[in-house]
């Protein structure tokens, strides 16, 4: 029998806080769980915030907070979760962007800091306490970790990008409407 080290702990309890907030998260916008507001409510409000389509927005950023927060509770294909689960924070992040660094005033401060754990769990691993670990980790091996943030960090990139560019176009479009005669 191994004896397990603080460091195995510690990553325990990183994955399991982070992978924790992150699936009841992506459960409020799949399932309207914990006062969420469902596909639906999620799929108007991701349209919203520049966001398009907003119902497979809220999908697929469902399934990556979701998914990616289940699996890295369970420390099982680590870096795909921690990828995932960083990919979906960056997007809320850029939301939040506008408002500033800190929560309180509606900044970026929280997404960001799950983003970052997430990807670092992503490229640390899990630990010895973990599923990964239990399987021979044939779901974690080195090279998917390079794989995985730069396949997640390409397509966050283009989808927050498109919102960008969206978000842009509708405020220079408000903006001339005001100076009409």
């Amino acid at each position: 029998m191994t004896c397990f080290d603080r460091q195995d702990l510690g990553l325990l309890l990183l994955r399991l806080g982070t992978g924790g907030v992150l699936a009841a998260h992506g459960s409020q916008k799949l399932f309207g769980w914990f006062g969420g507001g469902g596909i639906e409510g999620t799929g108007a409000a991701m349209e919203a915030m520049g966001y398009s389509p907003g119902r497979q927005s809220a999908t697929m950023a469902g399934l990556a907070e979701a998914g990616g927060g289940a699996l890295l509770a369970l420390g099982l294909a680590t870096p795909a979760a921690g990828a995932a689960a960083a990919g979906a924070m960056a997007g809320a992040t850029a939301v939040h962007a506008p408002n500033g660094f800190f929560a309180v005033g509606g900044g970026y401060e929280y997404a960001a800091s799950l983003a970052l754990t997430a990807a670092g769990l992503a490229i640390t691993g899990p630990g010895r306490l973990s599923l990964d670990h239990a399987l021979g980790h044939a779901v974690n091996r080195g090279w998917m970790v390079p794989a995985a943030l730069a396949v997640t960090g390409a397509a966050t990139a283009v989808v927050v990008g498109l919102r960008n560019r969206r978000v842009r176009e509708a405020a220079e479009f408000e903006q001339e409407t005001l100076f009409d005669e």
